[in-house]
This record gives C-alpha cells, sequence and structure tokens, in this order.
C-alpha cells in the first residue's frame, strides 16, 4: 500500500518559502533551543515528512516544528500511529492556512498579499500594539486571577507574535522583541494555569515559553519564566525541583544588575524554603529580599509584567507564606497585615489571598472570632471561583470544626460560606 503525502506540510512550506533543508535548519535551531543538543535532520528527513514515509515523527520532532512553525502536529497533516490517513479536503486546507496566518490579527494583510508581491515590513509598533493588550490581561489576573479563560487569552497574544513574527520582514531587534513578547504571553498563561492549580496545562506552557525565551535573548523574560517554574513545583510540593528552578533564575546576569529582580528571586526562595521546612533559609531570604528591595533604584527602567505585581505588599505576601508554612504564626501575621496594608486597590486576587493566609494565622494561634472575621472579608468571587482561595477556605473551615467546635463562630463560618455558594 502506497504512502499519501502529507499536503498540509507542503502547503505551509510553499507559503512560507521553505525548502526541504531550510526547514530542517529551523527545526535544528529549535532542538537545540529545547535540549540545548543542535538536531540532526537534513533534507531527506524532511522529504520523509513530506512523502509521507513519516506519518508521525516522535515527540522532539513534533515539538521542534510546533515552534518553527506555529501549528499543532495534527495541523501539519501528521497523523498518530493507528489512524487512518487521509487528505484534507481543501476547505480543511483552507483553514489550516487560515490559523497560520490569520491566526494573529496583526498577520491578516500579510496573508491576503498576492503573490509575488513584497513581505510587511514589521515594526516596534506592531510589538507595542501587542504590548498594550498584555497590560489588559494582566489587569484581568490581577481581579480575577487563574481563570481559563485569562490562560486562553494569554496564549492567544503568545500565538499572535508567533504569526506576526512570520508575517512579514523586521530587523533582529525587533524579531528578538517579537520572541521575548511571545516567551512573555506564555509565561502568563503558565501562571494563569499555575493559580488555578492546573499543573499539566502550567508545564505545558512553561517547555514552549523556555524555548521561545532562549531565542530572545531576554534576561528578564528568561528570569520571569525560571521564576514561575520555582513557585509551580512550591505549589505541587515539590521543593527540591522548586529551589533548583529558582536557583536559574536568580542566577541570571539580571539579578546581579538589578536588586529588584534579586529580591523577587530571594522572596520567592523563602516561601520555597517554607515549604521545605527550612526555617533558617526563610529568615534569611526574607532579610536579604528586603534589603535588595531598599537597594533598588525606582527610575531603574523595568518589563510591565514586574512592575505590575512585585513591590513590598507582594514581598511581605511571600514571607507570610513562608512563615505560615513554618509554623510561625505571629510573624505571619504581622507579614499578612502589611502585605494587605500596602497592597494597590487593583490587587483583589493577592488580597483574597492574604486575608485568607491571615484567617489561617489567626485561628492557629487560637483566634477564631478573628479569624473568622479575617476570612469572611474575602469575596464571594474568589472564595467559590479562585482554586488556590476555595482550597485553602475549606481547609479553613475544617480545622475550625475541629478546633472550635459548638462555638457560634462555627455557626456564623457555616451560614456565610452557604452565602457564598448560592451567590455564586
Amino acid at each position: 500500500m502506497g504512502t499519501t503525502r502529507n499536503a498540509p506540510l507542503e502547503a505551509w512550506m510553499r507559503e512560507h518559502g521553505h525548502s526541504a533543508n531550510s526547514l530542517a535548519e529551523a527545526a535544528n535551531r529549535a532542538v537545540e533551543h529545547l535540549t540545548g543538543r543542535t538536531g540532526s535532520y537534513d533534507g531527506s528527513s524532511v522529504r520523509a515528512w513530506k512523502s509521507g514515509r513519516i506519518r508521525w515523527p516522535n515527540q522532539l520532532t513534533r515539538q521542534a516544528l510546533e515552534i518553527v512553525t506555529g501549528l499543532s502536529a495534527a495541523d501539519l497533516g501528521f497523523v498518530p500511529r493507528g489512524r487512518a490517513h487521509t487528505t484534507p479536503a481543501p476547505q480543511q486546507e483552507d483553514d489550516m492556512k487560515r490559523r497560520t496566518l490569520v491566526g494573529g490579527g496583526l498577520a491578516v494583510a500579510a496573508a491576503a498579499a498576492a503573490p509575488g508581491t513584497a513581505p510587511r515590513r514589521i515594526g516596534m509598533a506592531d510589538v507595542e500594539r501587542l504590548q498594550k493588550r498584555f497590560t489588559e490581561v494582566i489587569a484581568s489576573d490581577h481581579r480575577r486571577g487563574g481563570q481559563p479563560d485569562i490562560e486562553q487569552q494569554a496564549a492567544a497574544l503568545a500565538d499572535e507574535a508567533l504569526n506576526l513574527q512570520r508575517a512579514g520582514s523586521s530587523t533582529q531587534r525587533v524579531r528578538s522583541s517579537l520572541y521575548a513578547a511571545a516567551a512573555a504571553f506564555r509565561s502568563s498563561a503558565m501562571w494563569a494555569a499555575i493559580d488555578g492549580r492546573r499543573y499539566p496545562e502550567a508545564q505545558a506552557h512553561m517547555r514552549e515559553a523556555q524555548a521561545l525565551a532562549e531565542m530572545s535573548g531576554d534576561q528578564g523574560i528568561k528570569f520571569r519564566i525560571w521564576s514561575h517554574a520555582g513557585s509551580m513545583y512550591r505549589h505541587m510540593g515539590r521543593p527540591g525541583d522548586a529551589i533548583a528552578a529558582n536557583d536559574v533564575a536568580r542566577g541570571l546576569h539580571i539579578t546581579r544588575r538589578d536588586p529588584l529582580f534579586a529580591s523577587l528571586g530571594l522572596a520567592r526562595q523563602a516561601a520555597i524554603h517554607g515549604t521545605a521546612q527550612d526555617r533558617t533559609g526563610a529568615h534569611r531570604a526574607v532579610g536579604q529580599a528586603q534589603d535588595a528591595m531598599t537597594r533598588a533604584d525606582t527610575n531603574f527602567h523595568r518589563p510591565v509584567w514586574l512592575l505590575a505585581f512585585y513591590d513590598q505588599a507582594e514581598l511581605d505576601s511571600l514571607a507570610l507564606s513562608a512563615y505560615l508554612s513554618l509554623g510561625d504564626y505571629p510573624t505571619a501575621e504581622a507579614h499578612a497585615h502589611r502585605c494587605l496594608a500596602a497592597l494597590r486597590p487593583h490587587m483583589a486576587r493577592s488580597r483574597a489571598i492574604a486575608q485568607t493566609r491571615l484567617a489561617h494565622a489567626q485561628l492557629a494561634q487560637g483566634d477564631a472570632e478573628a479569624a473568622v472575621h479575617s476570612a469572611m472579608q474575602v469575596p464571594a468571587t474568589a472564595a467559590t471561583q479562585h482554586a488556590r482561595v476555595s482550597r485553602m477556605l475549606s481547609e479553613f473551615g475544617a480545622t475550625l470544626r475541629a478546633t472550635a467546635s459548638g462555638s457560634p463562630v462555627v455557626t456564623t463560618w457555616t451560614e456565610h460560606t452557604a452565602a457564598w455558594r448560592a451567590s455564586a
């Protein structure tokens, strides 16, 4: 039985002017970004994909091709083992091309250009338009963190940045900025998944973000992604992996150039030490984070994602997490009050988390009435829709019933949570 040619892959190569050798070279670079070792593809490898002799490449090859093209292996015409190979209908092929070129709204003009016309020139103004939309995603994250739609919006922006990358010609500076933007957007999708406790999705976003960050050469975004990875592993209860990931972030040159990056890395290290029950390490890291923040020049140019959330309130929030994990409840409560007093008004998600942790710290000190009062300040939307907050409040209720059984505050809390559920 003969093989069926891979029409979608051939169509993509024609549309983007790739020969077998040039696509092999691009895939080899993507493999190097993924693994640190240059790939071994050549023109014959690509011809095997085009001819259908290789219907379902191995995982590394699929990941490399997804980075190069921005399309999934299935959209490129590859067929998982055990499935029949069918040639896409013309309408299906048109849809595939549309996802490739029109998925990013800014690339529409380039996709529609007639054959032989000059490619569109992509500039920093295009990057800035994407960055402006990114600020809207960040604002949504501060209000309603962890929601799947925020994750999807950030991932879609990353795809738009990559589509724009392929829509025309640009300078090296613009291309690096587009890769950095795509990495930043994918990192935000990763954080939304972490915040929503969707860890498999977070890990998938992390892998893509890391590859894009390497292609950008941007130290700030590399720091962000590895720092997010440390937080992810901390929330997953894997402090050893968390420390290793956060150490990569803290080892980047940018932490020596800018004390604010160093402060964030140290504050997150403190939270990880708390999870690992390393009291000395946590206390030392909190002090060092505070010292670095004090030394940071407020006039230094920094990326929008850092300025949008990292300040004294966030440092205290991470210290609160560390000391709560260590069982040092009075110190945790002190940091909670400092955090809540300093939080910017729009930081609704951060306020709900700090308020919930304050309630835990107060309850652990035997002050059930104050604890219930603090927990009741959490908005119903966060209490019922934010995965981390919901879980922490559920644990709070269980501890309250176990330690204050028969107390009027238990009845108060039970009635209040019922009202939350009714309003959700």
